[in-house]
């Protein structure tokens, strides 16, 4: 009929093409309010006909039919055509923008509810909609819904929570399942019988965080209206300008707490306006933040800690600059750690070390961990990159540049020292500095470098550049990632939920025993793919749609055939973006299995050279599909999520050893999954001691195990763990390892001789193996459980 009416307006015309007419529509949709200015496909011009008017004050979505007697709009609450409304806007900006996957986004991509809106909230049991009619005293909605006060309350409430949510909310939608049918013989079912009511809530970021509510002063008129809709919560208050005004103030400090706001404004005005009490609103819109808090005991998801480790970063970066005494001025100070760009899982807190727990090296002012206690809290510095001015006193030969870099970092410490007082420790690579409780980890950097280590020169002088392994690492690290630091530092500072995003991602993959497998970096860059790429939706404004829209993505995305482009900071053209694509597949054969590419990387996809392996990606994808039904499934349950910690648990029933550790030297332990109820003192103070010495940094006896495992047995096995508390290694055997080998005295590592159709060969030797896996853990291992059942040599 929609078409019917644009036809007889002559905004669509028979010489259009589908795609014509699917944009006019689109187009009329997203741009006229019916609930403000109907239509009508009556053409006659009778006096009695009914004006549009009489249907605006009867109904909230206004389309006559021929007649000009039958709104064929009638049951269509105004949130629902806002919904429609909001989906052609979003349409149209993907139209527009001439993407190369339109078409798929557009009308093959499924957008439940869940995926679609940040906070949902079900209400149930339906039959306390009864309650809210008399409340609302909604007598003529139950007439003319036929005692359906399900259909009479839904359009009151609704716009009861988009007045009391105002500029928090940019969409509310909802959802109720359809009567069932009944036999002709039997009652229609009963309305209470007929499901949950779901509302979803599309958020605006840039409200959010707020915790006030602004009213009228007190003399206006407008505050009785004011005090009558927030009740008991409204209250006078004097602000700093003088004035006197109503308002209303809700009990939130973190941005954990912030987000959920919604929540409590929206059960409170049920509360008092529809007699709905909170125990009959299911609120699912933060219940995987538990995921990244760390202790049970806070109420904060780390974005607090972020911001204060990010501060003494800022301040730190004056110091550098200010420095008196450098033989070459500061040109740039650079952040290079995930921390920096909002994406670390648990940010680091200000550490101050307990000396019981430690040894004291005072020579070096330094700590070293006490064997007798359990392990001490993990401390990772964090990496800042410090650019040094170019000159011609710069040397150019490779060795001499690293020898006056060591310089450098010798001097910087001493600087830092005498006119800052911090205490530092300075390597020929790196300087680490204490302050405020944070360790950062200062890097000096020559800019020239990478083109120095590319320098070939060949037998008869001449000088060739070419990327060797050393330049290659040394760019990544001085260029490459400060700049991904900035960049989605930033995009921090637009979409505040990248940070949970990011996190919740990481955090799954790494409880899945894939974390070895993907850096930070390519993980960030998928996360911030869904906030600067997010059609056919919009960015996310909650960690909880994000880390579903994660699992979407990377258990639907076609790795093989396409890259993943992250356009950060709008660099990168249509023109550029189509180009890339179009050489993609010719040189596919030369790039890894995941490619992500960014405005300064193009073409080789530098976050992923080094992994995953088309195996730990194509487990990662199907862990990720099975993981988002699942959850949300329980997201959706009315009746309550149950454990949503079970998509984050890994199976271990894959792995053909599992070796089990000993919390106590877990310095991550309270990190868990799972986290424990109770866990080993770590030794730190609760307030900085009278003397600071450096802590003991990067200790984490898993990791180091794990490493001399890899080294000892890499050729025959694969190792996973979860490095954020994790008490399981898992282990795969690797098939061609179990292969009858010739012998050889170079391959005996390991192996054992025996006898085959005569002939002497070598397979490997399980048992010592699984011996020699207890010994070199000695102490942090517990058990090694064999999985014999799943392998036989």
């Amino acid at each position: 009929m929609l078409v019917a009416f644009l036809v007889s307006t002559r905004k669509i015309h028979t010489t259009m093409s589908g795609y014509q007419v699917l944009r006019s529509v689109l187009q009329f949709l997203a741009t006229t309010d019916l609930t403000v200015n109907g239509i009508n496909l009556c053409l006659s011009s009778d006096p009695s006909l009914p004006a549009l008017a009489d249907f605006h004050r009867t109904f909230p979505v206004v389309f006559l039919d021929s007649s000009g007697h039958l709104n064929l709009c009638a049951d269509v609450t105004a949130s629902t055509y806002h919904q429609v409304q909001h989906e052609a806007r979003l349409s149209m900006m993907l139209l527009d923008s001439k993407a190369e996957d339109g078409f798929q986004l557009l009308l093959m991509t499924p957008k439940p509810m869940i995926r679609a809106f940040d906070h949902i909230l079900h209400l149930c049991p339906l039959s306390r909609l009864q309650a809210a009619c008399h409340r609302l005293k909604l007598w003529p909605e139950l007439q003319d819904n036929g005692g359906d006060y399900v259909s009479a309350a839904l359009g009151p409430l609704t716009t009861l929570l988009e007045q009391g949510l105002g500029s928090r909310l940019q969409l509310l939608a909802h959802s109720r399942p359809p009567v069932s049918e009944w036999a002709i013989s039997q009652d229609p079912p009963k309305h209470r019988e007929s499901g949950t009511l779901t509302l979803g809530l599309l958020l605006r970021p840039e409200g959010l965080a707020s915790v006030l509510e602004l009213g009228p002063e007190a003399d206006q008129p407008e505050a009785t209206d004011f005090r009558q809709f927030w009740g008991s919560r409204s209250e006078l208050r004097r602000f700093q300008d003088g004035a006197i005004r109503e308002a209303v103030v809700w009990e939130a400090v973190s941005m954990f707490q912030k987000r959920l706001i919604p929540h409590q404004v929206v059960t409170h005005l049920l509360a008092i306006h529809a007699d709905i009490p909170d125990t009959c609103v299911h609120y699912m819109g933060g219940l995987l933040d538990a995921l990244i808090q760390g202790l049970k005991e806070t109420s904060s998801t780390g974005e607090e800690a972020l911001a204060a480790a990010v501060r003494c970063y800022d301040d730190l970066s004056r110091l550098l600059w200010g420095l008196e005494g450098l033989p070459l001025t500061v040109s740039a100070v650079q952040g290079a750690h995930p921390v920096l760009r909002y994406t670390e899982v648990f940010p680091p807190t200000p550490v101050w070390p307990a000396y019981s727990f430690h040894e004291q090296l005072r020579e070096r002012a330094s700590l070293l961990p006490r064997p007798d206690k359990p392990c001490p809290a993990y401390v990772e510095p964090m990496t800042v990159v410090c650019h040094l001015e170019g000159s011609g006193q710069w040397p150019q030969e490779a060795e001499a540049i690293r020898r006056v870099r060591a310089a450098f970092q010798l001097r910087l410490a001493e600087l830092l020292t005498q006119q800052h007082g911090l205490q530092c420790r300075a390597t020929a690579t790196h300087t680490d500095v204490l302050k405020d409780g944070f360790v950062f980890r200062i890097r000096v950097a020559y800019q020239r470098e990478p083109q120095i280590l590319k320098e070939m020169r060949s037998p008869e002088g001449m000088i060739s550049l070419r990327d060797t392994p050393a330049s290659f690492r040394l760019e990544k690290d001085t260029r490459h990632l400060p700049l991904l630091t900035s960049a989605l530092h930033g995009l921090q500072q637009q979409h505040p939920a990248f940070s949970g995003v990011a996190r919740l991602a990481k955090r799954w993959v790494r409880a899945q025993l894939l974390g070895e497998g993907f850096t930070d970096e390519s993980l960030d860059l998928v996360a911030a793919a869904l906030f600067l790429h997010p059609e056919p939706f919009t960015p996310p404004s909650s960690p909880q749609v994000g880390f579903l829209r994660f699992l979407f993505l990377v258990s639907t995305f076609d790795w093989k055939n396409n890259p993943l482009i992250v356009n950060l900071n709008s660099e990168l053209t249509v023109e550029e973006q189509v180009e890339i694509r179009s050489g993609f597949l010719g040189t596919r054969a030369q790039l890894p299995v995941m490619v992500i590419i960014t405005p300064q990387d193009r073409k080789s996809s530098i976050w992923t050279q080094d992994g995953p392996s088309p195996q730990i990606l194509q487990q990662l994808v199907l862990l990720a599909a099975e993981a988002l039904p699942v959850l949300e499934k329980q997201l959706m349950d009315p009746r309550g999520p149950g454990d949503i910690r079970t998509v984050f648990r890994p199976p271990l029933d894959m792995y053909d050893v599992l070796i089990r550790l000993s919390p106590r030297h877990i310095p991550r332990h309270r990190q868990a999954v799972d986290s424990p109820a109770a866990s080993f003192c770590r030794g730190l103070l609760s307030e900085p001691g009278s003397s600071s010495l450096m802590p003991v940094l990067g200790y984490d006896p898993p990791q180091l195990y794990l490493a001399q495992l890899r080294k000892a047995f890499g050729e025959l096995a694969l190792f996973f763990y979860d490095q954020h508390g994790g008490e399981v290694i898992g282990v795969l055997w690797n098939p061609t390892s179990f292969r009858p080998q010739h012998f050889k005295a170079s391959n005996t590592k390991g192996h054992m001789v025996v006898s085959q159709s005569g002939e002497s060969v070598i397979v490997p030797n399980i048992e010592a193996i699984l011996e020699d896996f207890a010994i070199l853990g000695e102490g942090l291992v517990q058990t090694v459980e064999a999985r014999s059942e799943r392998w036989t040599v």
